[in-house]
């Protein structure tokens, strides 16, 4: 009623005490925001930039390394090839030198027992001439006993007709 009496309050305008007071308490809110909380906000903010660019030095640091392995690996691999393909020369030709190796010890081999078939063919061809000899000259001496009518048992004319009656043989075989 106090207030209806005086006059009549505008709505639209503040009561200055109120003012005053609120204005008051605004400048210490703000003091106390700019002293104690700002600073607070502060660190942990920079405490946060620190961390993330940190974070992202230490990832791009990571991504460095790893990308330092990664070549050293590619490097390491491609060594590893061309030894792995050196290792494969290596053994193609030592095996293509163990195969030379053989093949020239088989056909010396095979050189040595084709002489030595020879040399026993050979031995057994002149061994079964002889014997055809004496078989053929004692046939021929029968025969020519037979046909002549005379014996021919002298050693030395038997020999000589049979030695005449081979190279007769040989010489009609000859043509």
């Amino acid at each position: 009623m106090y207030l209806a009496a005086e006059g009549a309050h505008n709505p639209i305008l503040p009561i200055w005490q109120e003012m005053v007071v609120g204005f008051i308490s605004f400048i210490l809110l703000v003091i106390v925001l700019l002293k104690f909380v700002m600073p607070r906000m502060e660190a942990m903010y920079q405490a946060r930039v620190d961390a993330i660019e940190g974070g992202i030095k230490r990832a791009e640091a990571a991504q460095a390394e790893a990308n330092q392995l990664l070549e050293q690996y590619r490097a390491q691999l491609a060594e590893a090839r061309t030894d792995a393909a050196k290792i494969r020369d290596d053994a193609r030709a030592d095996a293509e030198g163990i195969r030379q190796d053989i093949l020239g010890k088989a056909r010396e081999e095979s050189d040595r027992i084709i002489a030595a078939g020879k040399e026993q063919l050979a031995a057994e061809r002149a061994t079964i001439v002889r014997e055809l000899r004496t078989e053929v000259g004692t046939l021929a001496v029968d025969l020519a006993s037979k046909i002549v009518g005379e014996s021919l048992a002298d050693e030395a004319r038997r020999k000589g007709t049979v030695d005449r009656f081979l190279s007769g043989l040989e010489s009609t075989g000859a043509r």
